[in-house]
């Protein structure tokens, strides 16, 4: 670990955590079609490959999660169920295919492929209110605060997001941008304050990227060092 004097003299820029938390989240939406109709070939697919390999997933969460066609029904406290339709027309294309529980946050995950785009969408098991990720949420030792990283050419869109509950919420802790653009990026945790973030050249998987660290500061604070 860089002594306390190596890391600021190769600080190269400080990454001040957003101040704006989101303690609503969204309310499920119904789907309002519109656009191109699904193809045969999206039907044949969810009914032998997308909905039954789910079935496997959520096996083990049942009666808390169901399918029923295009609709997975989620239960969240208070005895209410939400429900995510499936809504697969024209541009704004997209399905929600259940992943897991998550018991730290006290979230589902749900992967929510899309017409040029991919998300997660975590659902609370508290209040049922819906929040949009770009990666698969991964927690800090001490669970309390994840990260996601999101690196792809289409949509354009490179970042490391460092999210931490607040309240019935997520806040935005940092982003810190990464060079997807040009190369491929993951992160991992080292310790509960200290990110290591490593990329690959696309298309150049033997030759080493850029490699840089994020450090939590004493005043909440994330700094970024490294090239």
């Amino acid at each position: 670990m860089p002594s306390r004097l190596a890391i600021s003299a190769f600080a190269s820029c400080l990454l001040a955590a957003a101040a704006a938390a989101q303690p609503a989240g969204e309310e499920a939406k119904a789907c309002v079609p519109s656009g191109s109709p699904p193809s045969q070939e999206y039907e044949h697919d969810n009914q032998t490959k997308a909905w039954p390999q789910e079935a496997q997933r959520f096996r083990g969460d049942v009666p808390n999660v169901a399918r029923r066609g295009d609709r997975l029904r989620l239960a969240v406290d208070g005895g209410r169920v939400v429900e995510l339709q499936d809504c697969p027309y024209g541009d704004t294309a997209h399905q929600y295919l259940y992943e897991r529980f998550d018991d730290p946050g006290r979230f589902y995950v749900v992967r929510t492929p899309a017409y040029e785009d991919f998300s997660y969408t975590l659902v609370m098991k508290r209040t049922g209110r819906l929040f949009t990720v770009y990666g698969a949420p991964v927690w800090a030792s001490d669970k309390s605060r994840f990260l996601t990283v999101a690196c792809s050419l289409l949509p354009e869109r490179g970042a490391l997001t460092i999210h931490a509950p607040s309240g019935d919420g997520l806040a935005t802790e940092a982003e810190i941008p990464l060079p997807c653009a040009m190369e491929s990026c993951s992160a991992r945790w080292d310790f509960q304050s200290w990110i290591s973030i490593s990329c690959t050249p696309r298309g150049e998987p033997g030759k080493k990227g850029a490699e840089f660290v994020a450090m939590r500061g004493n005043d909440g604070k994330w700094n970024r060092f490294g090239r």
